[in-house]
């Protein structure tokens, strides 16, 4: 038996390992096996590790203090692939993003200020930088808080996440393809209108009726609607050839899972969320659901919140074409998901003729669960 040090911590709606690099091989081929038997793949139930059987709760996260000018610290994500040896290193996690500027302040890698210390981070997925502010008292995390975050109990200290100039995190284009809109021609399907854009991570977002959706499902409807999962899975393919991620539908399926995301929208709705609890047409902007590995998370995922809240801000996308222009003034973008309503803030900027993207920010909480050592077998 091998033995790695580990804190277990859930960040936004999403959990997961968090690993001092030095406290890894400096070999990185043997990274993957380790993260693999952690979280109990590839089998799909994960009996055998830490993982919680869908892509939010398999997050890894390496983070190390960097030597760059003007960066506190440095990760790297990896998404471990449920019931697959697979791990994509392809994107970033907003969510456990979260969690990095506290696992930062109690690991020690940064020199903590009251009431308030920012940590600057350096993305190495995307090598985008994210801002934190990571309340602090007594020299480390503060973690108690009256915040609280749709998709999770209780309440908690805010820590303001942001996301500097995410435009073009993967492809360096907030539009990939040039177009706030494109057609694509989808198998078993015809045309259809998407929008395909690149903030913090890739995504694809098409109206939930043109697959068959209402935008208010709950992810187990989404999952087991078979006729839906495909076209969206194809949809995603077709994404990811034209923004050069995979040469087919077959290699975006096999070799590209994580990247692009996926989503469909529809117009504020009334809904019943994940907790039963009734979710009000006039709380939102717009109604979201997003295929993450797969499967419909349980919230939303906070890269693809990133790209959805500035799409509905884009003339002549997709989303602004259906909602209409916000209103004069308006700062903000709230989702409605399964798990209830996220605000976020994205700061678009027209300079010259040109759309500029300085930040997304968005709330979150985050906490350490569990610290200590876990076990795998070679």
């Amino acid at each position: 038996m091998r033995k790695f040090k580990t804190v277990f911590m859930r960040g936004g709606t999403s959990k997961g390992c968090m690993f001092l690099r030095e406290d890894l091989p400096e070999d990185r081929s043997e990274w993957d096996s380790i993260f693999l038997q952690v979280m109990g793949d590839p089998d799909p139930k994960q009996i055998d590790g830490l993982g919680g059987t869908v892509s939010s709760n398999n997050k890894i996260v390496i983070v190390w203090k960097s030597d760059e000018p003007e960066v506190d610290v440095e990760y790297l994500v990896g998404q471990v692939i449920v019931g697959k040896s697979q791990v994509d290193y392809k994107s970033n996690c907003g969510n456990m993003t979260a969690a990095v500027g506290p696992f930062a302040v109690e690991e020690g890698l940064v020199e903590v200020e009251e009431p308030m210390t920012t940590v600057r981070m350096l993305n190495r997925n995307t090598d985008k930088m994210i801002h934190i502010t990571v309340p602090c008292a007594k020299g480390t995390f503060a973690l108690d808080g009256d915040c609280e975050i749709a998709g999770v109990d209780g309440t908690a200290s805010e820590l303001k996440v942001n996301f500097l100039n995410p435009a073009g995190a993967k492809t360096g284009k907030l539009l990939p393809t040039g177009n706030p809109t494109d057609i694509l021609e989808i198998p078993g399907l015809g045309k259809i209108e998407a929008t395909i854009l690149d903030v913090s991570n890739p995504m694809v977002l098409v109206r939930a009726e043109d697959v068959g959706l209402t935008g208010i499902e709950l992810p187990e409807e989404i999952n087991s609607n078979v006729r839906a999962c495909e076209l969206l899975e194809k949809i995603r393919g077709e994404a990811a050839c034209m923004m050069g991620f995979a040469k087919d539908l077959q290699d975006a399926t096999e070799n590209s899972p994580a990247v692009p995301k996926v989503g469909v929208f529809t117009k504020p709705v009334t809904y019943t969320d994940i907790e039963n609890k009734e979710v009000k047409a006039q709380q939102m902007d717009l109604c979201a659901r997003v295929i993450s590995v797969f499967k419909c998370h349980k919230a939303c995922p906070l890269t693809s919140a990133s790209s959805i809240s500035v799409a509905a801000f884009l003339e002549g996308s997709l989303l602004y074409k259906e909602l209409g222009q916000p209103k004069e003034g308006q700062k903000t973008v709230r989702i409605g998901h399964p798990s209830g309503v996220m605000t976020m803030y994205p700061d678009i900027q027209e300079k010259d003729g040109q759309i500029e993207l300085p930040g997304v920010a968005v709330q979150r909480t985050a906490r350490r669960i569990m610290e200590g050592m876990v076990y795998i077998r070679k």
